[in-house]
This record gives structure tokens, C-alpha cells and sequence, in this order.
């Protein structure tokens, strides 16, 4: 009598019997996948869990990736590349909202998307503070392919829409709570705000520009690099 596995047990025994090799701890003891392979076999296995390079899938969209240049708040290149991923369902939620930004004359702007785990980790060794980065001990929604950093440009300028704050400003500005601000920055906070929770995102308090993915955590943390998702 023969037997049948299937994809998920065979995943199961690979991911047991490899452990040690395809997760890594770190100080923080956080399994993370950190090996292609398993990450690809999840993906085959469970197609909602495959990486989307936005570029391929809304060609239109603006990508200002500050994590692949030194303007940002650390002042060193992070990433090799300047890529902006998301899982499957996050990734046609962000190109329903890029359409219809289209229609008024508007679009996307991404400043981040995943972020492999040891950004996470980098991140936290310049600027301890969980108020504006994730805990490295928790992991970030960014590492799930689940969180993106972004804002609202005028198609015809290029320009972004005037916004409370810059990208990664670490003041009481950035929260959504803030109000001593004109009113048309008001207003266009609230645009992002409104057709980013209309669409499958969630807010966060202190970053007007942050926006979690409805069921984040359905999905495996992962240090796996730009260069290995292409």
C-alpha cells in the first residue's frame, strides 16, 4: 500500500527536521525563516503567503525606498535594493486603492514595505524607543509582509501631498491625534486614512504614514533578502 503526503505535511517534517538550519534566533530567541527554500515552500503550499513585487504589480506606483539610501533615520544604506514587497492579498488591496487614488487625479508613494528581520534588529540598536520601532523581540509587521510606509502625491506634479510630518519623524506630530496643524494637512491625513482602512489596512497611533494589513498574523516573520525574493 502506498502512501500520499501532502504539501503541508511534507512542509511540516522539512521545517522539524531542518530547524536549526532555516530559522534563526538571534538574541531574541524569535524563529524567523531565514532560508529561501522554506519560505518558497510555504508560498507554493499556501499562495496568499507569496511575496508581490509592487513595481511588477502596479507599474504606476512611486517607490522612494529611503532604507535603500542613507536619508533616513539611521544615515546608513539598510537594503541592498531599492524593492518594495507585500504578500498576495496586501498587495491587491494596495492596487484597488491605487486605482482609485487614480481617478482623482492622485497615487501612491511607498517608503517601505517588508523589511527582512534584521533591519528590525538594526533599527532598534540605533533608536531603542517601541513607541516608533518594532521590538525586536516581537518582530514587526513589516517582516510579515504585512505593513507598508506610505503617502499621497498629485499625479500631474509628482509632488507629495502636504503631510503633518516627513517620513520617519519621531515626534508627537506624527500621531493621527495631533491636530494643531492647517487644515488641508488635516485633510489629507485623513484622505490616506480613510481609503487605506476602507481597504483591508489598519492605523497606527503615532505614524501618520504606517498601515498594517488585516490579518498580519497569518503570516511567518522572515530575514529573507530583496535579492532572494527576485
Amino acid at each position: 500500500m502506498s502512501v500520499k503526503f501532502t504539501g503541508s505535511f511534507l512542509l511540516a517534517m522539512l521545517l522539524f527536521s531542518c530547524q536549526e538550519k532555516n530559522y534563526k534566533s538571534y538574541e531574541y530567541e524569535l524563529g524567523v525563516i531565514s532560508n529561501p527554500r522554506i519560505y518558497k515552500m510555504l508560498a507554493e503550499d499556501s499562495p496568499e503567503k507569496q511575496m508581490v513585487d509592487l513595481k511588477e504589480l502596479i507599474p504606476g506606483i512611486v517607490l522612494d525606498i529611503r532604507y535603500a539610501t542613507k536619508n533616513n533615520f539611521t544615515g546608513n544604506r539598510i537594503y541592498l535594493l531599492e524593492k518594495a514587497y507585500l504578500r498576495l492579498p496586501a498587495a491587491k488591496a494596495l492596487k484597488r486603492i491605487e486605482a482609485k487614488l487614480n481617478k482623482q487625479g492622485l497615487g501612491l508613494k511607498i517608503f517601505d514595505a517588508y523589511r527582512p528581520y534584521a533591519a528590525t534588529v538594526k533599527f532598534y540598536e540605533v533608536y531603542p524607543d517601541t513607541n516608533f520601532v518594532a521590538a525586536p523581540w516581537k518582530g514587526s509587521k513589516h517582516n510579515r509582509g504585512c505593513a507598508v510606509d506610505l503617502t499621497i502625491i498629485d499625479l500631474k506634479t509628482g509632488k507629495e501631498l502636504p503631510m503633518p510630518t516627513p517620513f520617519d519623524d519621531f515626534t508627537e506630530k506624527a500621531a493621527h491625534s495631533y491636530t494643531d496643524l492647517p487644515k488641508n494637512i488635516i485633510n489629507n491625513r485623513k484622505l490616506l486614512r480613510d481609503i487605506m482602512t476602507q481597504n483591508g489596512f489598519t492605523s497606527i497611533p503615532n505614524e501618520w504614514w504606517h498601515y498594517d494589513f488585516v490579518g498580519w498574523e497569518n503570516y511567518e516573520l522572515l530575514d529573507i533578502s530583496f535579492s532572494d525574493l527576485k
